[in-house]
């Protein structure tokens, strides 16, 4: 009798809900299975959703059940993909913008200095870059198979125009990981070192920027300064430099020129991922000092240098100081994303992108001492030290004011070519 009153009230709901189809049987099982789909389709009607959730399958094999999960469940939105995703079409456009710029400076068009505000500093400083550049520097010393090799390489080679026939080892399966092929040494003759002029470029890259240092701020790029002394640090003692001591001067920059008629050069050298990534000594210098400051490690690519102002004084850097025929001399190697190792051959102590890092200080460490009194003698075009990637490297230093420039802002340049002469 129960059955048959189910069976009744099914009837009518089917009339409601023309799809549904009543099992031939009237067995109670067939019947609960039918109120079941009823119910479900109701309370979706009821609940007014937007589309319509289809139920959970169930399959049946001998004993086991396997159940799979509604569409809507597999497609959930996260916070974690809404991230993703607006920090990917952040970077896409900040790339666009880069594009565009560079087609404006081959038109020979000026380019407007648009800054970043304080708030996109802040959140692109909230990237863990520096440890992405550790986890980097790891997956770079992976020792590759060798069937591999040649196809990474090739490809790296095809994206960032690598001229491997510059190569001191052009085969490919010889680089055993990407570290390796990444500070790759050139062949004897493929970098001839200028011996005419008396500043030579200390490696391959674009010249962002040169010329006299004014009013205590030096160019990154043409529009965008940073402060000297962020840059460099306090002054370092005059007992550590065997150069006459500097007269009294009231400003930062006054105190470094150390001869009277001298003035202060800079010059700023981007390393792109496709170019050697070694760095030489520009001039006949000695080193007396190292100053590494740890810091953040984001993008030093034009874009970013026309973006962000004071971005080399945010960024790693390992500071030498020393002194040539006309003063005060000094060479920053400066770190960047993914180049968190900055290595300098002579100094062993130095290491880069440490975990213990703490903001805002430097670490100081001087080559003169009681058994070398003369510091670190460095010759035009020696191996100086390297990077792990590509960064930037600028140059300070101390010339007459006859001293001129041979560049052009924008221009590609290869280590051994002349940067100036008097």
């Amino acid at each position: 009798m129960k059955t048959s009153k189910l069976w009744h009230c099914l009837l009518r709901m089917s009339r409601l809900h023309k799809d549904l189809v009543l099992p031939k049987d009237l067995s109670l099982l067939g019947l609960l299975c039918s109120c079941n789909l009823l119910v479900h389709k109701n309370l979706c009607v009821r609940a007014g959703v937007l589309w319509k959730q289809p139920p959970s399958r169930t399959f049946f094999s001998d004993r086991k059940k396997f159940h799979t999960a509604p569409v809507g469940q597999v497609f959930r939105l996260r916070p974690f993909h809404v991230l993703v995703a607006t920090g990917g079409g952040y970077a896409g456009y900040r790339k666009y913008e880069d594009y565009k710029l560079e087609q404006l400076e081959k038109r020979g068009i000026e380019v407007p200095v648009k800054l970043a505000s304080e708030w996109e500093v802040a959140l692109y400083k909230s990237v863990p870059t520096r440890l992405l550049s550790r986890a980097w520097g790891r997956l770079n010393q992976v020792e590759l198979p060798t069937w591999l090799r040649k196809p990474v390489y090739s490809l790296y080679i095809w994206t960032f125009g690598v001229n491997m026939k510059e190569a001191a080892v052009e085969d490919l399966h010889h680089y055993r990981n990407l570290s390796e092929f990444f500070r790759r040494k050139l062949k004897p003759q493929a970098r001839p070192v200028c011996g005419v002029h008396s500043v030579i470029s200390p490696s391959d890259g674009k010249i962002l920027n040169f010329g006299q240092v004014k009013n205590c701020e030096v160019e990154q790029v043409k529009g965008v300064t940073y402060s000297l002394e962020s840059f460099l640090g306090p002054r370092i003692s005059t007992d550590e430099m065997h150069f006459s001591q500097a007269p009294p001067g009231n400003t930062f920059q006054q105190q470094l020129v150390t001869k009277e008629g001298n003035e202060l050069y800079h010059c700023v050298i981007y390393l792109a991922p496709g170019d050697y990534h070694c760095f030489h000594s520009p001039t006949d210098w000695t080193v007396s000092h190292r100053r590494h400051f740890p810091g953040s490690l984001m993008s030093v690519n034009p874009g970013v240098a026309r973006w962000i102002k004071e971005l080399f004084c945010h960024n790693e850097r390992v500071v030498l100081t020393g002194d040539w025929k006309h003063g005060f001399f000094s060479l920053t190697a400066v770190g960047a994303t993914n180049v968190g190792s900055i290595r300098i051959y002579f100094d062993q102590d130095l290491h880069t992108n440490s975990p213990s890092y703490s903001k805002g200080s430097y670490n100081d460490f001087s080559f003169i001492s009681n058994n070398n009194k003369e510091g670190i003698p460095m010759r035009k075009g020696e191996h100086l030290g390297e990077f792990n990637l590509g960064s930037t490297i600028v140059l300070i230093f101390e010339a007459p004011k006859d001293f001129r420039f041979n560049l052009k802002a924008g221009q590609k340049i290869h280590f051994g070519e002349a940067l100036g002469s008097l």
